[in-house]
């Protein structure tokens, strides 16, 4: 029975380490910035500034889920956003058509990107590296190279001016997508399937799944929700830059593979990757409280993405060494 409750203890350890972790650092920074770090609204602002992060990230997963990597994922952020900015502000579109339009944009690139990958049999790393840099190419031609301000006021009061309990409503959109995710990944046939086709496609395709239905799926989900990232961006900041994508890459990677090794160990999981976002951005901020350089969010990230991937590795064997 020790030994019984001790393995259990062990698990749970597991699934709630990077908790613990975060609550730890929290407490760090408690101590040594308590007239700066532990009020409301550096907090808020932590939660409210990473909304983008955050949906993006929880984009990425699903395809990671099917066993795909779409590093293409930034970029149709950052092209979304910048087809909303330019149908919006150059064109005098409204707001619902510039949506509609930029969400789009999502969805084809997923489509382009689930036709290469499946049809012609190519490793989705390679398919959306490539389109990633194509998209990028194409920001750059139609928004000149310039920045693009001057968004509808209203969607600025949409994802940022309002708040609730001081934070902005960027972040409770990002809550709802988390929901939303955990739900569809973890109690419909849709999310069991893509779990399965990422365990092992051989094998699912024997059980009788669509594999390259789900996978497809996948990579369409993903672009959609990139799109709503780029919009969440345009309201965030008011306008579009056409390299600010390229910026969110490595954090949404580092986050994923973070957020795998936590809630449910060894699998990309919605509320890992929440919890996963915050606790990296809660050591940059306050690092950067105490004055440490820019230059600390590439050694967070960098380091993190690393031994995230390493972690994830280990819980994937010990998983597999005991089924």
């Amino acid at each position: 029975m020790p030994s019984h409750r001790r393995k259990n203890a062990l698990i749970q350890l597991e699934r709630f380490g990077l908790v613990i972790v975060w609550a730890a650092i929290t407490a760090l920074f408690a101590i040594l910035l308590p007239n700066i770090f532990l009020t409301w609204p550096n907090f808020s602002s932590m939660f409210g500034s990473q909304a983008v992060l955050v949906i993006l990230t929880l984009g990425l997963i699903i395809p990671l889920t099917s066993g795909d990597m779409d590093v293409s994922v930034a970029q149709v952020m950052t092209l979304s956003a910048m087809v909303f900015a330019v149908l919006n502000v150059d064109h005098g579109w409204s707001i619902w058509p510039a949506l509609l339009a930029a969400i789009s944009v999502g969805i084809a690139v997923g489509i382009v990107n689930a036709f290469f990958i499946l049809f012609f049999r190519i490793h989705s790393l390679i398919v959306t590296l490539g389109t990633g840099t194509f998209l990028h190419g194409v920001t750059l031609w139609i928004s000149d190279s310039r920045t693009i301000s001057g968004i509808d006021q209203r969607v600025v009061d949409a994802v940022l001016t309002v708040r609730l309990f001081g934070i902005s409503l960027s972040f409770y959109y990002a809550i709802v997508l988390c929901l939303l995710l955990t739900y569809l990944l973890g109690f419909t046939s849709i999310g069991r399937k893509a779990l399965f086709v990422g365990k092992g496609r051989d094998v699912a395709r024997l059980s009788g799944i669509a594999v390259d239905r789900v996978r497809f799926v996948s990579l369409l989900a993903s672009g959609a929700i990139a799109a709503a990232a780029g919009i969440v961006f345009v309201g965030t900041s008011g306008a579009a830059d056409p390299n600010s994508g390229t910026a969110l890459l490595l954090p949404a990677f580092a986050a994923a593979y973070l957020g795998a090794t936590t809630i449910s160990p060894g699998r990309f999981n919605p509320i890992g990757t929440f919890i996963a976002v915050y606790a990296l951005v809660t050591g940059i901020s306050g690092l950067s409280l105490m004055g440490i350089d820019t230059f600390v969010q590439d050694l967070f990230y960098g380091g993190a993405l690393v031994i995230a991937v390493a972690l994830s590795q280990l819980v994937r064997g010990r998983q597999e060494s005991l089924t």
